[in-house]
């Protein structure tokens, strides 16, 4: 997804993730045999504000049955499968990191979504679809470690079918200076690459989508990190959480997160933009 597609999959991919989950979930009193899709929700949805903002996205987004749906950085596969159970959408989400995929997968099968939520190994910048296929395509918190903006939103354009929509909840620069690193998506610049929103949206604007709905969510994504580093604070990290995905360095994450947000090194955007 990145001219270091190894270097970007390496630091995601850290083997034993399941093995982790289901350990918490144990622990939590919760039998891994006998899941359902809330359960995962602490760990699933790889994204800032978590569960929240994926219900926020998809309201922006005017979903509905029978919609097909690509997510492209699909993570663990958590907002993958709330789209399938709560508007009935068939989906197909892609990630670079095979870990991440296989997990995706094995969780969908264990909560019983597996005839309507499949999941690939594959890049963003290569996706393995015709063009036109699909009629939304989502994708959060991915962009970040794709250098070439342009050649990442035009090949999610071409999955578009005419008349399609482009949803997306990510992170961008912000106007105060480089971030302070770690971060979730890297421990350190080498494999971040971040874009002005205006960047990005003259890029898709470019490529011929039209924009419907284009919202800063920094100030909820603040109050999220801020609240997050208290009870982090009070009561350490939580059994089932985000922590399981990124590593040691979690807490220095989260801090550094509120930090970037607090002086404005990042900003964080919704948007939806539809294809002529």
């Amino acid at each position: 997804m990145t001219q270091t597609p190894d270097a970007v999959e390496n630091h995601y991919g850290r083997g034993g993730i399941l093995e982790s989950i289901l350990g918490a979930l144990r622990g939590m009193g919760k039998d891994p045999a006998q899941l359902q899709p809330a359960d995962l929700a602490p760990v699933d949805e790889f994204h800032i504000r978590g569960r929240e903002s994926t219900i926020e996205l998809a309201t922006r987004a005017g979903l509905r049955p029978g919609l097909r749906v690509l997510d492209v950085g699909c993570g663990l596969g958590g907002s993958a499968r709330y789209l399938a159970t709560e508007y009935g959408c068939s989906v197909a989400g892609i990630d670079l990191t095979r870990e991440y995929t296989e997990v995706a997968s094995e969780l969908t099968q264990r909560v019983g979504l597996a005839d309507k939520v499949k999941f690939r190994q594959a890049s963003a910048l290569e996706l393995p679809f015709a063009d036109g296929e699909f009629d939304i395509v989502w994708t959060e918190h991915v962009q970040m470690n794709i250098a070439d903006k342009r050649a990442f939103y035009a090949e999610l354009a071409r999955a578009l079918k005419p008349g399609g929509k482009l949803v997306f909840h990510d992170i961008f620069a912000g106007t105060g200076g480089a971030p302070h690193y770690p971060v979730p998506w890297a421990e350190t610049p080498g494999i971040s690459f971040l874009a002005a929103p205006g960047e990005a949206r003259a890029i898709l604007e470019q490529l011929g989508l039209r924009f419907l709905d284009w919202a800063d969510r920094t100030p909820p994504a603040m109050a999220w990190f801020a609240a997050t580093v208290e009870r982090i604070r009070q009561s350490g990290l939580p059994p089932l959480g985000m922590h399981l995905l990124t590593g040691p360095t979690a807490t220095d994450k989260i801090g550094n997160m509120l930090r970037n947000l607090q002086e404005a090194r990042i900003a964080v955007w919704q948007a939806v933009a539809q294809k002529a």
